[in-house]
């Protein structure tokens, strides 16, 4: 097994040695892209059409992996949000950062959050020349300590924390909660569905562009996440106890969220379209991790807060037509805090030396110049003491004290259990999660999580059986 590792290594040097180089070659006298980076909240696996969705229509996103590329095997960081986007926004494991262990961040606090002072996507395409937004969800932690304007962002529209009712735009229920909208670091009061306001203000954005000067705008919406309310049911904002609103929602309700997330969506692509500034705009679509209650994952197994397949794998879809071959379908196994070294290199610029990213840059594959890339991946969740990490096909998963290992290429559902019938494998795998995991802060009592609650139980085919307790 040691040497099947080493030949990977190797392999790989010759697209490293190329992604070194791509920052001055494609910066060097040419125009740099645009970036709009659109990321939804607890979209399943195969909530798009084009991943296989059949009860509801998402034709926008559908049109734009047509135009582009479509990742069959791309993960989020964490199997819940604010990790994730701690992994995104740093291109590094969260796992080394204190605010990053949380699953997910709760509450204000003066210590938990993003350091102003850490580099991030935002702050190092500014040093290259852009212009920088994030619209929608922040959930990096709460002023006044921490905030998009502290962490590289010129303006921001958007939530702080992790969930908002749809039409009060509030974290909770009741006239003693307060709205979490803000303008910059200033609250504002508007009426309509978030959705549809997210989507409205990017095109504003993107019609306020001036030539000559390249731009990140991160379009974060918090759909399809809970509160379960399509953009037609303010009464049913009004009638809800409990913004977690767990006796609620159904699977007609979610597909009118993503509809209209797709709808809203499409209207951002338009006005970039009669801008004329599509086809020099990189246009990255994700989720922040696997799907909730009403998501579709097939042919996944698992959802959000597991380390299951269905609780971390999610659509991916990126479009530049300048640059890009569109309809393609691309098998490399790709993961959140890929996205900076990625764009950062479209941008020419790289990552601060000083914090190198723990991501790969995946510009050689996505130009058609490196074949893909095997890769090693690993994950931790404190819940259940859940721990994965995927090498090449190899998965090695743990659920509280249930072991196993998957081939989850050909059983991606993973149910065949091959741990006894190569024992080699799964001793490496497990080995290597052990080191890498000391190079990590460790979980300690005090970081908040959600999960599954109770012990851990095993179907008849031996694996855990999914739970659901929403963040």
């Amino acid at each position: 097994m040691t040497n099947i590792i080493r030949r990977r290594v190797l392999k790989s040097l010759p697209a490293l040695a190329l992604a070194s180089q791509l920052p001055s070659a494609l910066a060097a006298g040419k125009d740099q892209p645009n970036i709009i980076f659109i990321l939804a909240d607890d979209l399943g696996h195969a909530d798009l059409g084009v991943y296989g969705q059949t009860d509801f229509r998402t034709p926008n996103l559908d049109k734009l992996a047509a135009q582009g590329v479509r990742f069959t095997q791309a993960y989020a960081n964490s199997a819940v949000c604010s990790a994730t986007r701690f992994a995104l926004i740093t291109g590094r494991y969260q796992y080394r950062l204190r605010g990053g262990l949380e699953e997910p961040i709760a509450g204000a606090s003066d210590t938990i959050g993003l350091p102003p002072s850490h580099p991030t996507l935002p702050s190092l395409l500014k040093k290259q020349g852009y212009g920088t937004a994030l619209i929608g969800k922040w959930h990096l932690g709460y002023l006044p300590t921490f905030g998009p304007l502290k962490s590289g962002y010129d303006s921001f529209f958007g939530n702080y924390g992790g969930a908002i009712d749809y039409f009060t735009h509030k974290p909770g229920v009741g006239p003693q909660v307060k709205e979490d909208l803000y303008e910059g670091e200033v609250p504002v009061h508007q009426i309509g569905y978030y959705t549809d306001l997210l989507g409205a203000r990017a095109v504003d954005f993107v019609n306020r562009q001036q030539s000559g000067k390249p731009f990140l705008l991160s379009l974060h919406y918090t759909a399809p996440h809970w509160p379960w309310e399509g953009p037609g049911d303010e009464a049913i904002s009004r009638d809800i106890d409990n913004i977690f609103h767990y006796d609620g929602g159904d699977l007609a309700t979610y597909g009118r969220m993503v509809e209209s997330l797709d709808a809203s969506i499409g209207r951002v692509l338009q006005a970039l379209e009669q801008k004329g500034l599509a086809d020099n705009t990189i246009v990255i679509f994700t989720s922040d991790n696997g799907g909730e209650r009403f998501s579709k994952t097939w042919p996944l197994t698992g959802q959000k807060t597991e380390l299951l397949e269905g609780g971390i794998r999610v659509p991916a879809i990126l479009r530049w037509p300048a640059k890009v071959k569109a309809g393609q379908v691309s098998e490399q196994v790709a993961i959140s805090m890929d996205w900076l070294p990625t764009l950062l290199a479209a941008a020419g610029g790289a990552p601060d030396p000083a914090y190198p990213a723990d991501g790969q840059n995946l510009l050689p594959v996505l130009l058609g110049q490196s074949q893909n890339n095997e890769r090693t991946l690993l994950w931790r969740y404190k819940a259940n003491a859940q721990r994965a990490i995927r090498s090449g096909n190899w998965k090695y998963l743990k659920i509280g004290k249930n072991e196993f290992l998957f081939d989850v290429v050909k059983d991606q559902r993973e149910r065949a259990n091959l741990a006894k019938r190569h024992p080699d494998v799964f001793a490496q795998l497990k080995s290597q999660w052990e080191a890498w995991n000391q190079d990590m802060l460790p979980i300690t009592a005090d970081v908040r999580t959600h999960g599954v609650s109770g012990p851990v139980q095993a179907d008849r085919y031996g694996v855990p059986a999914t739970g659901s307790v929403p963040d």
